[in-house]
């Protein structure tokens, strides 16, 4: 029997644009009536389409069923109206540093070493990320065998509501002269297509430092076939075992914040309806896992019943490495988040971020990571190799370990105060080839399970993080970028002060400061652009079903094989729209 939804949608699209952008029947943000706390649910509750997770992708893809269904979104997290820090521009970082019970970034620590966050708020990574908007490259679309005009028409969408082209100023102009002055060419102007060279690419900030999230595509939905509960807390996806020869999803069970379960089935036992995962790279694996879909071996360990052995639950996860050096500035510069880009031909990216605002809440960030994990960064462990290594082109290194820390502390503190302003220059790799995997810790939702990326596993990710770091020196160096930078302050002061500051919980060798692989490997930030977990070909077929199981899909970013371009979340929000407007039975 047809999945109920499908075949309206498909009408939908075709019936012409006005339905594509919208309908009078439509509410603006913030103003949802049916958006709500999980405690005025009913215990038991039916729907067409139940969604969990309204994040980056889940907010799309409610808004467009809507249109031929009735549709229940569980967002385990708040409201991002009326949050400064997650509105304004200049507070994008005090999200990431929030280590409080509501804060809309939860943190966790990947088991390479590496602070991370994912997002537990209405929007999902569009509300507490950098904001930059870019569309993947036709090669990317055409390998996942998308429409490619219903790709161009599903951005548009997204675009119509959340995307702006950023006024860029003196920094991140000399960010863009830089670039094309060391040979990152073309200079492709403003645009949101991903092509190399170097280019402004979109921004979900406006005019005014206004974050536009993804949770404003509910001003799409149909107010009366649309329902969102906020710190809606989904524990299991629910099987019908017994009637279908395969399991079947047929409902969720949920908590609110006050500790009250809920249930939420699917009209007609799941005949027609579908449960939908869209709880990002981490949620969506572990949640099916939870649920009893994974690996046997693993389940069971965790006393969790088998409903299907699927063992590459989890499987394939990655995270684009960054890796950074922070310029301090002799002159003010404006606070700026991604706006100007450098799409290298050996497949990385160079990005920048500047201003005093941004610089003191990561300096904030950084001082708490030393009260923190101050036995990983000790002058003892920092350069582990000093007692084993004593060639004397390394001595001088090992001499200046205690000086570079206190410099480091010094620099943290000067941040800020005040009395530094500058900017951070990154690179990351495309891909990237390096994968990984996830675990359960424990069977409770709310708890991070355990993640590995394996960071430069590969040695091709290696590779092009060299040479995205080779390209950000020459940046510094260039004659457009040199009103940026103290003339007495040399790329090697850089480099050391970036090897003494807590960045991560990796142990520093000596050889880090004379050798960019090992800088590489040492320094390795996340961008969050963590995916993989329930890939297509491998956990869901090219549809987003649930290889083994019906009345499921997943459609997020667990399901992406790379990260799509230089920034996945527009492309995030396609993907729903994309395969909401073209699924089919």
């Amino acid at each position: 029997m047809k999945d109920l939804g499908w075949w309206r949608l498909t009408f939908v699209i075709l019936s012409g644009i006005s339905m594509l952008y919208g309908s009078c029947y439509s509410e603006k943000a913030p103003y949802y009536t049916f958006v709500k706390p999980a405690t005025l649910a009913p215990p038991v509750s039916y729907f067409d389409y139940i969604i969990i997770g309204g994040g980056t992708a889940g907010c799309a893809l409610a808004a467009t069923l809507s249109e031929g269904a009735n549709v229940l979104v569980l967002e385990r997290g708040g409201s991002p109206y009326g949050n400064k820090n997650i509105e304004n521009l200049g507070s994008f970082v005090i999200n990431l540093v929030d280590f409080s019970p509501s804060s809309p970034a939860q943190q966790f620590v990947s088991e390479d070493g590496v602070l991370n966050a994912r997002a537990k708020v209405l929007g999902g990574g569009s509300a507490i990320n950098a904001g930059f908007y870019t569309r993947a490259s036709r090669e990317y679309v055409a390998e996942e065998g998308w429409n490619e005009a219903l790709v161009d028409e599903s951005y548009e969408w997204v675009e119509k509501k959340v995307a702006f082209e950023p006024e860029v100023l003196q920094f991140q102009s000399a960010i863009r002269d830089g670039l094309i002055e060391v040979g990152v060419t073309p200079y492709n102007g403003f645009t949101y297509d991903h092509i190399y060279g170097t280019k402004i690419g979109g921004t979900i900030f406006d005019r005014n430092g206004h974050r536009h999230t993804a949770a404003d595509l509910l001003e799409y939905a149909y107010p009366e076939r649309t329902v969102v509960y906020l710190h809606a807390t989904v524990h299991k996806i629910l099987f019908d075992l017994e009637r279908f020869q395969r399991p079947r999803a047929i409902g969720v069970k949920f908590m609110d914040d006050v500790g009250i379960k809920h249930k939420a089935f699917l009209r007609g036992g799941a005949a027609m309806g579908e449960i939908i995962l869209s709880a990002g790279a981490i949620g969506s694996p572990q949640l099916l896992m939870l649920s009893g879909i994974g690996p046997a071996e693993e389940l069971s360990f965790h006393g969790i019943d088998v409903v299907l052995d699927q063992p590459m639950v989890g499987q394939g996860m990655a995270d684009n490495p960054m890796n950074a050096l922070f310029i301090p500035s002799p002159i003010p510069v404006e606070t700026s988040l991604i706006q100007v880009v450098g799409i290298a031909r050996f497949d990385g990216y160079v990005e920048a971020a500047s201003g005093s605002i941004i610089a003191s809440a990561l300096a904030s960030n950084l001082t708490h990571d030393i009260e923190m994990f101050s036995p990983q960064i000790s002058s003892s462990t920092l350069y582990e190799k000093q007692s084993q290594t004593k060639q004397s082109t390394k001595e001088p290194y090992e001499r200046k370990t205690a000086v570079d820390m206190a410099k480091a502390y010094d620099f943290i503190n000067s941040i800020i105060n005040g009395s530094i302003n500058g900017g951070l220059i990154l690179e990351k790799a495309i891909g990237p080839i390096s994968k990984g995997f996830l675990l359960l810790k424990t069977k409770n939702p709310e708890d991070n399970p355990s993640v590995t990326f394996n960071y430069f596993q590969d040695p091709v990710d290696l590779l092009r993080c060299v040479e995205g770091m080779e390209t950000i020196i020459n940046v510094i160096q260039s004659r457009s970028f040199s009103k940026f930078r103290y003339p007495n302050i040399q790329v090697q002061d850089l480099i050391n002060i970036m090897l003494a500051l807590p960045l991560n919980l990796r142990t520093r060798h000596i050889d880090a400061a004379i050798s960019l692989e090992q800088f590489c490997k040492e320094t390795v930030l996340t961008i969050w652009h963590y995916h993989g977990g329930c890939e297509v070909g491998k956990v869901v077929d090219r549809d987003y079903k649930v290889i083994g199981a019906d009345g499921l899909r997943v459609v997020d970013g667990s399901t992406f094989h790379d990260s799509p371009g230089t920034n996945p979340q527009a492309t995030k929000i396609l993907l729903d729209r994309h395969a909401a407007s073209t699924g089919r039975s």
